[in-house]
């Protein structure tokens, strides 16, 4: 064998040895590999580098032999088709042959591993039947203030989602009543808060189910939000990010993730400050007293102990303050703004001190989550085995002095609940068109709610009878235990043809009820051609309400004080019983452009409902004798080379009558009213629309976005409505790619409510409503993430 020629000469022996004879470009890829590329004949000829150089290439007939040396002096970008422009184009099919052929050196196992068992997983919890929408990474990315964007703002770009005050959201008109997942395992609900748990950043992708859901899913059914994390394995490169702009907004976020053998990690977490943690009661452009801090982290741990067995562990921590923003008061009694006040001895309610807008109500909340899973995925077997523990907390804070002035009432209110359950899932092809599926769930909750409170003590009228307030502490707590079997077949009749039917028995045991359900459920899917599907479905649901139930006990207390009960109705809430019909279609117009319309409707006993009954923002379940939803909805995508568009439209009619649980809260005129009259629900938004427009490139994305709301209900009864609104919002990123450190640098501009549209949510009027709130105004917004 002859000896290696130098670096240098080999280098350039082989090089002009192959543009003569071959008539080729030169390229090196890998520091194990070079590849000859004949545009000519268009094919690339990979070289193994540990040899000093090879006459080894035949190209055609009548071609010399291509020489290429071990160690090329010239430094080489990835293989490039040949170009008019001196600044060839990447082509990224060829780019991604040759890194498979050249890239032995990353082991791919792994990352088949995670593919194999997350495809495994999804098996076991299909949503066949129910109507299911997907927002991926580009969808966040175009949505206002991406990744730095509240979760609600990420749901409200699906269809028959209806924003709402304090963060909330609800989907085909229904208060409340979703079930979320991560990662295919169910996460216990949580306290009836404001604060939202979810960090936008965590997310890979997220699915809202909705419609007639297979059996599998149960309790809260009014949707299934699924969220599919980032993982070591996705996630390109370690993020750090600075977010800011107005209303003081100053957001610090940091997220980490990698292999290593066969663990795969991934957390992040996050600082929020702004002077808008709630909606701001008042018109104005900036609310009184509503500074937010917010701390959230979130830990994702999987360890792959072989092909078809793995162990993953979710952990969440979320700690968050709110001032409760402040609404104009004034002792004109003229004014259509006129506050009754209290006399509270020794204070005078006129000095600057008492003014309303110095009070300083504020809440905490605290949300602590732990899911380990154990999957296991072989053959025809697929199961995953998922217990858990969460601990909610609530803590409202009163302003004694000014509370007793201006409500009659001073109450530090703390409620907590501690839940603790397994869920085990499993799915097994028992023949060759039918998938079994069988599940079970557990759960314990425990609540407490402790109260210490000052009030006045009042006559037989009901007006203020001593200056001097009362002190009442009453500490009660409530338990629940809810379980739930499931057993369902899909059956593939043809390949275009399945039928998804099951049955579930759901138990709900409480401190304050007993009751149970068996429930079928059934779904058609029928696909008659490749761009053409077509659902129907029904389903029997059992959704039980949160254990937060106020004993007779606890209203006798505050008998004749100010803080007294509208009347001494106290019936427990029940659980919601409901039929729900789906049908729908998708069709695909062209390849890049799809549309969904469906059409479903509800019947319900004992419809839930949720409302704010006090300065605390705690909601509170309470429910109606009987319930009636229906709706449609319309979505459209359209996505072709860099352009991304879609466009939603949605219609809901609620009605409801007779309220039956927590009458305490309502007044005697209004109960009366609503057990001869059928209302409308004060969440309805009889119609929504979203759309939005974006153009992304490698390094620059541009969007333009649009939500229209009808207004939700208000006034005695829900008889009146809020009035409707519009909003526009535009945003521009710029992707650096050469930079001195780290893989990319991200610059991003958003101005959300571009025009500085006025628009009410709630004017603090309808059922269950306490506080009035409008909509954010125009703000501006930064942010600048280093990639490394």
């Amino acid at each position: 064998m002859a000896p290696p020629l130098p670096t240098e000469l080999s280098s350039v022996v082989g090089y002009v040895v192959f543009r003569i004879f071959c008539k080729g470009t030169f390229q090196m890829h890998d520091p194990n590999y070079s590849i000859c590329y004949n545009y000519k004949q268009n094919r690339s000829i990979l070289f193994p580098r540990p040899t000093p150089y090879k006459l080894s290439c035949l190209v055609g007939a009548s071609c010399l032999l291509c020489a290429l040396s071990t160690y090329s002096a010239y430094a080489a970008s990835p293989l490039v088709e040949k170009s008019s422009d001196k600044n060839a184009v990447i082509t990224e099919k060829k780019q991604k042959a040759d890194a498979t052929k050249l890239d032995d050196k990353k082991p791919k196992e792994s990352v088949l591993v995670v593919g194999h068992l997350n495809r495994e997983r999804a098996r076991i919890f299909p949503g066949l039947g129910a109507v299911d929408y997907t927002i991926d990474q580009k969808q966040i990315a175009a949505t206002p203030q991406g990744q730095n964007a509240a979760f609600n703002q990420i749901l409200l770009r699906v269809p028959g989602v209806v924003l709402d005050s304090y963060g909330e959201v609800h989907v085909r008109g229904e208060h409340g009543g979703l079930t979320y997942r991560v990662n295919g395992v169910l996460l216990p609900e949580g306290l009836n808060g404001f604060g939202q748990e979810l960090d936008t950043r965590i997310i890979q992708s997220v699915d809202l189910l909705t419609g007639t859901l297979p059996a599998q899913f149960g309790f809260r059914t009014a949707g299934v939000v699924d969220v599919t994390t980032k993982t070591g394995s996705s996630l390109k490169h370690n993020q750090l990010s600075l977010y800011g702009g107005s209303y003081n907004t100053f957001v610090p976020s940091l997220q980490l993730g990698g292999q290593k053998g066969k663990l795969d990690y991934f957390t992040t977490f996050s600082f929020t400050h702004n002077t808008i943690g709630i909606e701001n009661p008042t018109a104005s452009f900036r609310p009184v007293h509503d500074l937010t801090q917010q701390g959230k982290a979130f830990s994702y741990l999987s360890y792959h102990i072989d092909d078809a067995n793995r162990v993953t562990l979710l952990t969440s921590a979320s700690y968050a303050d709110f001032e409760i923003p402040n609404s104009f008061k004034t002792f004109d009694i003229t004014s259509p703004n006129y506050t009754p006040i209290y006399d509270v001895a020794g204070v005078d309610p006129h000095t600057p001190e008492m003014n309303w807008a110095k009070l300083d109500d504020s809440q905490t909340e605290q949300n602590y989550y732990a899911v380990v899973s154990y999957q296991h995925s072989e053959d025809k077997l697929n199961f995953q085995l998922s217990p858990y523990f969460r601990y909610g907390r609530i803590d409202y804070k009163p302003d004694p002095v000014r509370d007793l002035i201006y409500q009659g009432a001073s109450e530090h209110e703390v409620n907590d609940f501690t839940t603790g359950g397994a869920q085990f899932d499993l799915s097994y092809d028992i023949a060759k068109h039918h998938t079994l599926r069988f599940g079970l769930l557990g759960q314990y909750t425990a609540e407490k709610l402790q109260t210490n409170t000052l009030a006045f003590r009042t006559d037989e009228a009901g007006n203020q009878a001593s200056n001097v307030p009362t002190r009442i502490i009453d500490n009660t707590g409530n338990w629940s235990v809810e379980a739930g079997a499931y057993l369902q077949d899909e059956y593939k009749i043809t390949p275009n043809l399945t039928f998804n039917y099951g049955i579930r028995y759901d138990r709900f045991a409480s401190s304050f009820g007993n009751e149970g359900q068996l429930s079928p459920r059934a779904n058609m899917v029928w696909k008659p051609t490749r761009t053409t599907t077509l659902h129907i479905g029904y389903s029997r649901y059992f959704a039980p309400p949160s254990p937060q139930f106020v004993y007779s006990s606890t209203l006798a207390r505050f008998e004749g004080t100010t803080n007294a009960a509208e009347n001494t109705l106290n019936t427990p809430t029940k659980v919601e019983k409901s039929h729900y019909v789906d049908a729908g279609i998708l069709q695909k117009i062209t390849p890049n452009f799809q549309i969904t319309i469906d059409a479903y409707s509800k019947w319900a006993h004992d419809l839930t409902d949720l409302g704010q009954f006090g300065r605390a923002v705690i909601l509170a379940p309470f429910s109606y004798k009987r319930g009636r939803v229906y709706g449609a909805e319309f979505g459209s995508s359209w996505r072709r080379g860099h352009w991304s568009v879609f466009g939603n439209f949605s219609f809901v009619k609620t009605s409801a009558r007779d309220i039956n649980s927590a009458q305490y809260q309502f007044s005697v005129e209004e109960l009366s009213y609503i057990k001869n009259h059928a209302i409308q629900l004060d969440h309805q938004g009889l119609y929504t629309a979203t759309a939005g427009v974006s153009y992304a490139t490698k390094h620059d994305m541009a969007y333009v976005d649009f939500v229209y709301g009808n207004g939700l209900r208000s006034g005695f009864a829900n008889q009146e409505k809020e009035p409707e609104y519009d909003v526009f919002n535009i945003g521009y990123e710029h992707t650096f790619t050469h930079v001195p450190f780290g893989h990319a640098f991200k610059l991003r501009a958003d101005i959300v409510n571009l025009f500085d549209k006025r628009y009410q949510l709630r004017d603090g009027s309808g059922v269950g409503i306490y506080q009035a709130q409008y909509g954010q105004r125009r703000g501006t917004y930064f942010s600048a993430v280093s990639e490394f």
